[in-house]
């Protein structure tokens, strides 16, 4: 990974980009958006609490849905005050599998297959028949660091449950944790979530390797790689 400004993903393939205000959210998946002077249903598909991202008046970037759906538009990013970010995690795999294709591991796979049975779950991804690695996007930021997760999270337990179960199995496996803020370290959210927190380090300790990685969106849209994010010190 030497050249740490790699392009990943461009926006503009979800469709034409527009601009607007964040008005509230109705449900998990269903927020209210204004574009001029219009109100307009969006699609949310983080299901994540974003408290402090879906706020009102937030500047947020949508694209519109096709007539069918059940929604105007889909939700795309919002802007923080470290820059525009990713709130839509229908495209964190593509981003992903990019990433690790570009050699975020440390290594070049030779092939990678999404979305993998293993024991009771789905591993995002398995690497050259021999590695699992499981995806996991933080948006929260705190004190300058990234926390995952935002809301407590019996599947991401389960997740990491499965990759200890996968290196007892002799398979190699990597927690991917892409960084959707520009914050200097990652550190599980412990005072949040201390089943997910416990489960991590004992992934690690089991033989699970972390890796972290930033992202940031341009103003052209695209999705750049923008460095690694080590695990915080602290830890």
């Amino acid at each position: 990974m030497s050249d740490s400004f790699m392009e990943l993903f461009d926006l503009n393939r979800l469709g034409k980009l527009e601009k607007g205000l964040f008005v509230e959210r109705v449900n998990r998946f269903t927020g209210l958006c204004r574009i001029g002077s219009n109100i307009h249903t969006c699609h949310i598909a983080d299901t994540g609490r974003l408290k402090e991202i879906l706020t009102e008046g937030r500047e947020i970037i949508l694209v519109k849905n096709r007539p069918e759906l059940k929604t105007d538009y889909k939700l795309v990013s919002a802007r923080m005050e470290d820059g525009w970010i990713l709130v839509n995690t229908s495209i964190h795999s593509r981003i992903g599998l990019e990433a690790i294709n570009k050699g975020v591991l440390g290594f070049h796979p030779k092939k990678i297959k999404p979305e993998i049975k293993f024991g009771e779950s789905r591993i995002d991804y398995l690497i050259d028949d021999d590695t699992f690695v499981e995806l996991k996007g933080s948006n929260l930021l705190l004190d300058g660091r990234c926390l995952f997760p935002d809301a407590p999270t019996v599947r991401g337990v389960k997740h990491i449950n499965e990759l200890v179960r996968a290196v007892k199995n002799g398979y190699r496996a990597y927690i991917l944790i892409m960084g959707l803020r520009d914050c200097s370290c990652f550190s599980p959210n412990t005072q949040l979530d201390p089943d997910f927190s416990r489960a991590f380090f004992e992934a690690l300790r089991s033989g699970v390797k972390y890796s972290g990685f930033k992202i940031k969106i341009m103003d052209n849209g695209k999705i750049i790689l923008s460095g690694k994010m080590p695990l915080c010190q602290s830890l």
